[in-house]
């Protein structure tokens, strides 16, 4: 008995050209996250769960952390990004210490890190960098957090 073969997909590729006319047609975090998937090969939700702790502008590294299949790496920050994510960063700071204001301010921590570490979801080094503009209510736990921003915009 012969398998059938399944048919061999070739990835769409887009050229340099229109990649920077893509990115021309974008500004704000917009254009921040879709520089950040082609600089570095990270994938959506990549992006959208990086916390300000993984990104490392001394030795202009990310680390992305549960990727595909489960697993952490290191990739690349590239220099042009550094400054535009910084001013993300710092716009994420003031967020944090509005929402601390008001007794908020916590984030989701994988596994059983919150219990470990009680005061770490509160922590700066843990809220994500492209942070949703509103705190969401979360069934299984009597408290509000902050998630990632769900989209691009």
């Amino acid at each position: 008995m012969v398998r059938a073969k399944r048919p061999q997909r070739v990835p769409v590729v887009l050229s340099h050209e229109e990649v920077r006319r893509l990115l021309a047609a974008l500004d704000g975090r917009d254009w921040l996250m879709a520089a950040l998937l082609y600089g570095t090969g990270m994938r959506l939700l990549e992006c959208l769960r990086l916390r300000v702790k993984d990104i490392d502008f001394a030795r202009s590294t990310i680390i992305v952390r549960d990727g595909k299949g489960g697993k952490d790496r290191h990739t690349v920050l590239p220099r042009r990004l550094v400054d535009p994510l910084q001013r993300e960063i710092e716009r994420v700071r003031l967020l944090h210490d509005q929402d601390l204001a008001v007794g908020l301010g916590a984030v989701w921590l994988p596994h059983a890190l919150a219990r470990k570490y009680p005061n770490a979801p509160r922590a700066f080094g843990w809220q994500y960098v492209f942070a949703a503009s509103k705190q969401m209510a979360v069934v299984r736990q009597p408290s509000i957090h902050r998630y990632p921003s769900q989209t691009i915009s």
